[in-house]
């Protein structure tokens, strides 16, 4: 037998082997196919099955709502809050293809809410493609409840079968949500602001410390385990933080109803008023025009007709809100009168330029560079020292410390009080007024920056600075929160009251104390008075750019008791409709006088001892004394046209 046929033949025996044990494997491999063919079979029908009972289940994959935090005032009183409420979604795809849901859906919707039984027929032909329909928003917890119970309360038939509608009730789920909600309406719109419909803060307080306030939705859903089984895991929700401000809700309404009594009465362009503690920067209340309803933000039939709001289009629409919005206290700047005089005397007092018992004579005015510029008694005030400058509110004299103090000290002393810059007050929207540069403060500008023109500032900057001048010259930076806590009442931070600088010395504070207490006793602010109470203070009277329109912004800032002072009134009335009133700075201390009025005795603030102040009056039987009248404003004159209207101010503030 050859070589060849040895190979064939061995390669038969092979074969009949292979074949074999081929065989074998492929039966063995075609019973496993099968066995996981059956494993997987079992598998989808019991993930089906799951499936199936997981679409039964209610709270499959189901957003939990957070709750947005709550603000108080510095009392405790809530002044926004966040109530749950229920919105009812209609599934009308689920009543279409499931025909017997239908009827038995709609007798119970036509029962509990009287909807009618053809409009709702209509309506889910209408939507038949439509899961989600809500068909009913903000419903209450009661309202809610009831629906759920229709079924549950639905009698037996007489034979004592279950009703025709039990367990057909369908299509019909609820979603809960957080409304916003403001319980005071008005009170301190434009310090607390309000929440849109998406849960973002706008303005005020709202929008400040939105991050705190906005908490994280929570979730239930539902999964499989390992053994195909349908758990529930719940993610709950993480409520906002509680916002406690220094607001006290008794004097913001106080503060809000004379105010807006004076603009239905006076009427003005801008009004605002400001109460702040004098030794933390607390702010108590904070007013600025008429208030809006924070429930209804956007409603402006309060300042327009319904006539020109639809007139407007949007841009007008929109521009009219923001006016509304605005608030005046932080977000407006001007010129600040005599309520700056203060300011310039306290500076040459601490840089040792005058002393309180320097005398200057006021003949009525001053002749600055090319410009004459008088004062508001044009007659003169005679022989009077610095107090008495502050009490008759002298331009002249002002004008003549100014120039012994020179253009770096004058502007030293406005950035040292934080003139021109930002407060820091925790509220969105401040503005940081406008100063004239050091070296912009020439002859006629430094003398009229001397009694409070020429620069700008705001309610909230010279409100602050008071405050320093008058607690012994520590400036504390003024905010609107006092705390933060969680939903639980925790305290997660608490805002401690800021010094940021030191302002004067406790000597010129004691002076400056005493000659604003002269000035409401004796001088050009005796409207602010309060019978039984020590109130110190000083008014301004700012005729507006263009000087020759004639408009003007008049202010009365104060404090009480006037020997320690605890709390900081500042009033600003800007163009008053009365025209005979506008410059009359008797009407912001009068306005403060009627707000101290009420405010004090809540606040327990009574003079408890007989003061003995210091007598500025000079006695000199040579000297004619005239105070002339209340108002503080001075009239630029040109001496070659010999003409007493106001020019306008230099350009070049910064």
């Amino acid at each position: 037998m050859d070589q060849s046929e040895k190979k064939r033949k061995k390669r038969k025996r092979m074969t009949g082997k292979m074949q074999t044990a081929l065989w074998v494997v492929f039966c063995l491999f075609l019973v496993g196919i099968l066995i996981i063919i059956v494993r997987v079979v079992a598998v989808g029908s019991n993930t089906g099955y799951a499936k199936a009972s997981l679409s039964q289940k209610t709270g499959s994959n189901k957003v939990l709502r957070y709750k947005r935090g709550d603000i108080l005032d510095r009392n405790g009183t809530v002044l926004a809050k966040s109530d749950k409420v229920y919105h009812m979604i209609l599934d009308s795809r689920l009543l279409v293809n499931n025909s017997e849901y239908l009827e038995p859906t709609i007798r119970a919707l036509s029962s509990v809410y009287g909807y009618s039984q053809e409009e709702l027929r209509a309506l889910i032909e209408e939507r038949k493609t439509s899961a989600y329909y809500r068909l009913k928003k903000n419903m209450t917890y009661e309202e809610m409840i009831a629906f759920e119970n229709y079924e549950k309360n639905l009698p037996k038939a007489e034979d004592g079968s279950e009703h025709k509608d039990k367990g057909k009730i369908h299509g019909v789920t609820f979603e809960e949500e957080y409304l916003r909600s403001y319980p005071f309406g008005t009170l301190a719109s434009h310090v607390l602001g309000f929440s849109k419909a998406d849960g973002e803060g706008t303005y005020g307080i709202e929008q400040q410390y939105n991050e705190e306030l906005t908490g994280i939705n929570g979730r239930i859903y539902d999964y499989y385990d390992a053994d195909l089984t349908v758990q529930q895991k719940v993610i709950p929700a993480q409520d906002g933080k509680v916002i406690v401000s220094t607001l006290d809700a008794n004097l913001q309404r106080i503060v809000q109803k004379y105010a807006e009594a004076f603009l239905d009465e006076i009427g003005a362009k801008n009004v605002g008023v400001l109460m702040m503690e004098t030794n933390s920067g607390e702010i108590l209340a904070m007013q600025s025009n008429y208030s809006y309803d924070l429930n209804a933000p956007r409603d402006l039939t309060r300042w327009y007709a319904q006539e020109e709001i639809d007139k407007m289009d949007n841009d007008a629409y929109l521009n009219a809100l923001y006016k509304v919005w605005r608030n005046f206290c932080i977000s407006d700047s001007y010129e600040p009168g005599s309520t700056f005089k203060p300011f310039t005397v306290a500076a040459a007092l601490e840089e040792a330029v005058i002393t309180p018992e320097d005398t200057f004579l006021c003949d009525g005015g001053e002749q600055v560079a090319d410009y004459y510029i008088s004062c508001h008694n044009e007659w003169g005030h005679g022989l009077i020292n610095a107090a008495q400058s502050i009490m008759h509110s002298c331009n002249d004299v002002l004008m003549e410390i100014a120039k012994r103090e020179g253009r770096t000290i004058f502007s030293k002393y406005q950035h040292r009080f934080l003139f021109g810059k930002l407060t820091g007050i925790d509220l969105p929207g401040e503005v940081p007024g406008i100063l004239m540069k050091e070296e912009q403060l020439n002859d006629t500008e430094l003398a009229t920056s001397s009694f409070g023109m020429s620069f700008n500032t705001t309610m909230i900057q010279l409100g602050a600075a008071f405050a320093s001048m008058v607690n012994g010259g520590v400036y504390y930076e003024p905010h609107i929160v006092k705390e933060i806590r969680n939903a639980d009442g925790v305290v997660l931070e608490k805002i401690e009251p800021r010094a940021v600088c030191n302002t004067i010395s406790e000597e010129t504070s004691e002076f400056l104390r005493d000659a604003f207490f002269f000035t409401v006793q004796e001088g050009t602010a005796k409207a602010a008075q309060v019978d039984g109470y020590l109130i110190g203070g000083k008014t301004g009277t700012a005729q507006k750019l263009p000087r020759s329109e004639g408009r003007y912004l008049v202010s009365f800032i104060g404090c009480v008791p006037a020997d320690n002072p605890q709390v900081m009134i500042y009033v600003v009335v800007d163009e008053a409709a009365d025209e005979e009133l506008q410059s009359k700075a008797s009407i912001a201390s009068e306005l403060a006088a009627n707000i101290l009025k009420e405010s004090l005795p809540y606040l327990k603030i009574y003079p408890d001892k007989e003061i003995e102040y210091p007598n500025f009056c000079i006695d000199d039987d040579d000297v004619e004394m005239t105070t002339g009248e209340i108002g503080d404003t001075g009239v630029v004159y040109d001496p070659e046209k010999n003409e007493g209207n106001m020019r306008a101010l230099p350009d070049g503030m910064d």
